[in-house]
């Protein structure tokens, strides 16, 4: 059986400033946005986005993804700890941070900076959709360093089966790199290929929505599940839960698209 790394969270010490790891994936997750926010903005004039809009896209979507994602890490999933520990929320250096949380903070995002520049809201998230799959890797990527949200206990059998020290001596699977390829490497490749003619408006967004929902659904089935709110657990995880709504909207969009 493999046995995980414990890498150090920290990536560079430079007297009491400390770069962790998991704020790098974040950075390149975030550089990533701008490269290829730019070569769409290029390649495909029918969004009617300049690389200037690139830049004043990726301030608000930092500010969504960060304070949503926060929020929802602490409504969604641990509310009886943060409201025991408040101090505790504004430490996002130390991980912590909710997908569907940083969604909906990009939602509302995305939502004032198309009031602000007079654009339409399918038309931004139509472009921005294709460049999240990269930095959603990313942070599995990030969680898999941390060692944390490691997976369900697995068969000693399965080759790649990992025992992550601080948490028991059981195989396990390696879900953040499942959820990686998942979430990220697999939805990229297809949100990349589809939205590379014009579509109609909303359907690379809904196609988004399903991919994501789907990906999450599954990969839950090898991820030590979260607790629910307050601690409750449930035969569904409360991943599973948040992303049900995520697909059903995705195919009512799609399918409105395809009468368009």
């Amino acid at each position: 059986m493999l046995i995980h790394p414990q890498f150090d969270p920290v990536a560079v010490s430079l007297g009491p400033l400390a770069v962790r790891w998991y704020g790098l994936m974040y950075l390149a997750a975030f550089l990533a946005f701008l490269v290829l926010g730019k070569r769409r903005a290029l390649l495909q004039p029918w969004h009617g986005l300049t690389p200037q809009h690139i830049d004043d896209l990726l301030f608000y979507g930092v500010l969504g993804v960060v304070i949503g994602g926060r929020l929802g890490q602490v409504l969604f999933y641990e509310p009886a700890y943060y409201f025991a520990h408040p101090l505790e929320i504004f430490a996002v250096w130390k991980g912590g941070m909710s997908f569907h949380g940083g969604f909906l903070g990009v939602l509302v995002a995305v939502g004032l900076y198309a009031r602000k520049h007079g654009l339409g809201f399918w038309q931004l998230t139509d472009f921005i959709a294709p460049l999240v799959p990269i930095g959603l890797g990313l942070g599995r990527i990030g969680n898999f360093i941390n060692g944390e949200l490691w997976g369900r206990v697995a068969s000693p059998d399965l080759p790649w089966a990992m025992v992550f020290p601080q948490v028991d001596g059981l195989p396990r699977h390696p879900s953040q790199l499942y959820q990686a390829c998942g979430e990220g490497l697999l939805l990229w490749a297809l949100l990349w290929w589809f939205s590379s003619r014009q579509r109609p408006r909303g359907q690379v967004s809904a196609l988004f929505l399903i991919g994501y929902g789907v990906a999450r659904w599954c990969g839950e089935y090898f991820r030590e599940p979260d607790h629910g709110i307050f601690g409750v657990s449930y035969v569904v995880s409360m991943g599973q839960w948040l992303s049900l709504p995520m697909i059903v909207i995705g195919i009512v969009l799609f399918v409105r698209g395809r009468k368009q």
